[in-house]
């Protein structure tokens, strides 16, 4: 770190290099917070985090109870140990809560006024934050597994929709209606996601073992359908042509900067797409248990180099590196499974769910690990985090 200073002082190197070594350090030193403590408020199983992207203060929870609660995440007792405490929250005497376990929350992308959830009961609910009604309520006919707005979207404000249907619903919230439908899949849609570069891009995720891109401008609707084996035809990929996975596929992610997508199925495979030209990127992340029934939600890092994924497996969250699908580290501290996480890129800080109702806190340790002294006396390089191996490489060096 101090080396990174020095060059930075001397002109040698950008800020911006400058904060992604920082950033990249403090994702890799992630470790559970023993100082921080998040209200425990939910009695069954936590399915879904959000914090909300224009401040990174504020966190919506939903479980398998159906109640929603928003958190501070602001230390504002200034002491070294503190709570974050439930400033609110949807609970069971009230009027509109969900019957049944709320599968995706999400704050509205541009202030914290507004927030969305959505449920097995079959429905999308669209919230007042300050007061806690209900702005606008989507019926469905079938288990709404998963919701998601446009992170950027100015110019339309649809959430797409993934139910037990075969078909995409898009849900216009200035209209109150549905406005149209994406008819492509064959199975129950488990993922939605929009694109975090383009307003008007949308993948989704399918029991048919199916991934799909979407253009919403375009009549025909669907761009690309994700295929493993990159068109490459044998006796072996006759069976599973044109699928993402060799199961269900029940979680998606875009990279922060939307150029690749992260896709998880059932066959205990996760994946990385190019997202402009749909290939399968071959990188190889070995077995990803995944299990669930559900959607999956997983999450990625933002401003680091290498970046970083975050899946959870059983009671922990593995942390790999994006495009070299090397096992960094493993996060313990849950007593159950781990069902959800989410990445918080000011101060970058991780938060997940369990079915141990808990929600953990994991923070940059203060100090970069020292290494042993028997480590330093042989000049081993075993205490470096193995992200950093082959990093780095210049015409100069291999000649």
């Amino acid at each position: 770190m101090l080396g990174s200073l020095w060059a930075r002082i001397c002109g040698l190197d950008s800020p911006v290099s400058l904060r992604r070594a920082e950033t990249t350090r403090r994702v890799l030193s992630l470790e559970l917070n023993k100082d921080r403590d998040v209200e425990r408020i939910h009695e069954n199983g936590i399915n879904t985090l959000d914090i909300d992207p224009v401040e990174g203060r504020y966190m919506l929870s939903g479980g398998a109870d159906g109640i929603i609660v928003v958190y501070d995440l602001e230390n504002l007792s200034q002491s070294l140990s503190y709570t974050c405490k439930a400033i609110c929250k949807v609970g069971k005497s009230h009027p509109n809560v969900h019957k049944f376990s709320v599968e995706t929350v999400q704050w509205y992308p541009h202030d914290t006024g507004m927030f969305t959830s959505s449920s097995f009961d079959k429905t999308l609910k669209i919230w007042d934050t300050n007061s806690l009604h209900l702005a606008e309520v989507f019926h469905f006919e079938g288990t709404v597994y998963s919701h998601h707005m446009s992170p950027l979207a100015t110019k339309h404000s649809l959430i797409a929709v993934g139910t037990k249907s075969p078909k995409v619903q898009l849900c216009d919230l200035k209209s109150g209606s549905c406005s149209h439908i994406l008819q492509g899949h064959r199975g129950e849609v488990l993922a939605v996601r929009w694109s975090p570069r383009y307003d008007h891009i949308l993948a989704t995720a399918s029991a048919d073992s199916k991934v799909k891109l979407w253009d919403v401008r375009k009549a025909t609707g669907c761009l690309i359908t994700l295929d493993q084996h990159n068109g490459e035809k044998s006796k072996s990929s006759l069976e599973t042509a044109n699928t993402a996975h060799n199961g269900r596929v029940n979680g998606l992610c875009f990279t922060s900067d939307g150029l690749h997508l992260i896709t998880v199925g059932t066959d205990d495979r996760m994946r990385l797409w190019n997202s402009a030209s749909g290939e399968n990127t071959l990188v190889n992340y070995g077995k990803v248990c995944n299990s669930s029934r559900k959607s999956l939600k997983f999450t990625v890092s933002e401003g680091c180099s290498p970046e970083f994924v975050f899946v959870p497996y059983d009671s922990t969250i593995v942390v790999y590196t994006i495009y070299s699908g090397r096992q960094v580290s493993v996060l313990r501290g849950h007593y159950n499974n781990v069902d959800c996480c989410v990445f918080q890129p000011q101060f970058q800080e991780l938060y997940s769910g369990s079915k141990d109702c808990n929600v953990l806190a994991w923070v940059p340790a203060i100090r970069e690990p020292v290494p042993d002294e028997d480590s330093v006396k042989s000049g081993s390089k075993a205490y470096l985090n193995p992200a950093f191996e082959d990093a780095w490489s210049s015409s100069e060096e291999e000649g």
